[in-house]
């Protein structure tokens, strides 16, 4: 059994997860230079949940959220730990963030140094939709990222991802209650500012999370239930 095949064992249930493999050479932050692949691993939100999101979240929707981040963790480090065991180097970027470790420059361009959704562009999972969500062929934007990290040249799965789907569909940015995006596709040379504004977006979903669930969080979900593609592949 090659590398590829032991990786994609350890993944439960192909109706949840969707995988995918990327060269990641000349793509990443200098702390990641001594990697130049990704295994990029998507698990699927609950539809009757994000159904449920109509005016921003709700607790249901905040405990899976953090439910599946915690998922997919888990995934991501058995999964490294196979490559390790294999000899092979590997290092896991987690889901998500937490507040405590972000630093100050985060907070002034809510970028951080790596991004789950570039190396799912790269695997062929999916393209960056109008409000800067990824959309994935098999699940739409319901979907959480883990991406494990390595030295060890694996097959891209799928040809990359250069621009995107979304055509003339403007539901996500007619529904966002923050007015972050302006319409504009996406493209790998286009820069995520010149058509969202995620600092609109992080005020709102923190307004809203208050409002709903009295927590201060920066999730929303409004265009993640809203995307016809999501809704469309629910089955």
């Amino acid at each position: 059994m090659n590398v590829e095949e032991q990786i994609r064992n350890l993944v439960p249930n192909d109706k949840y997860y969707t995988i995918g493999f990327a060269d990641l050479t000349n793509l990443l932050a200098d702390k990641y230079k001594s990697y130049n692949y990704g295994i990029v691993i998507g698990k699927k939100l609950d539809d009757k949940i994000v159904d449920s999101v109509i005016s921003g979240p709700n607790l249901e929707y905040y405990k899976q959220y953090n439910q599946t981040n915690k998922d997919l963790s888990e995934l991501a480090h058995k999964i490294s730990e196979k490559l390790k065991s294999l000899n092979i180097s590997s290092f896991v970027i987690e889901p998500t963030i937490a507040d405590k470790e972000l630093d100050g420059q985060y907070i002034k361009t809510l970028r951080y140094d790596f991004s789950h959704k570039m190396v799912a562009t790269r695997a062929g999972i999916g393209w960056i939709g109008k409000t800067a969500l990824l959309i994935s062929d098999k699940f739409g934007p319901r979907l959480r990222l883990a991406t494990i990290l390595t030295n060890y040249s694996l097959p891209c799965s799928n040809k990359p991802i250069n621009e995107s789907k979304c055509g003339l569909c403007n539901l996500c940015v007619e529904q966002c209650p923050a007015r972050a995006a302006n319409g504009e596709l996406w493209d790998i040379n286009i820069d995520r500012d010149s058509f969202f504004n995620p600092f609109k977006c992080r005020e709102k979903c923190l307004e809203l999370s208050w409002k709903n669930m009295k927590i201060r969080t920066s999730i929303c979900g409004i265009c993640v239930s809203i995307c016809p593609i999501g809704r469309k592949n629910k089955k």
